[in-house]
């Protein structure tokens, strides 16, 4: 009985996933930290503002917070927006974190 209580914890754990982001390009099993874009405007004009948006997950178990375009852009007040790119950050696969910057005016 506690052998298969033991297997199936086991089991639990290795179909998790852990806390691995999915949206990176390039994906660390130790550590990641890649940033990339997510759109563009054809404006020319350099933005004036960056606002920010994360969301976090812990052992992918636990995912909680508001990366959306729309939280970014309302941190900085943008109603313009220019460009927007993300961060994928994840540590051991243990702990997550995806964050949303828009820059714009």
């Amino acid at each position: 009985m506690m052998r298969s209580f033991a297997v199936l914890v086991i089991v639990a754990i290795c179909a998790s996933g852990c806390a691995m982001p999915t949206a990176s390009p390039l994906v660390g099993t130790l550590y990641t930290d890649v940033t990339a874009p997510i759109t563009a405007t054809a404006s020319d004009a350099l933005p004036l503002k960056a606002g920010s948006a994360t969301a976090t997950s812990i052992l992918g178990l636990i995912a909680t917070g508001d990366a959306s375009i729309e939280t970014a852009a309302r941190d900085a007040n943008i109603t313009k927006i220019h460009h927007v790119d993300y961060n994928v950050k994840s540590i051991l696969g243990l702990f997550a974190y995806y964050t949303v910057t828009v820059y714009g005016d």
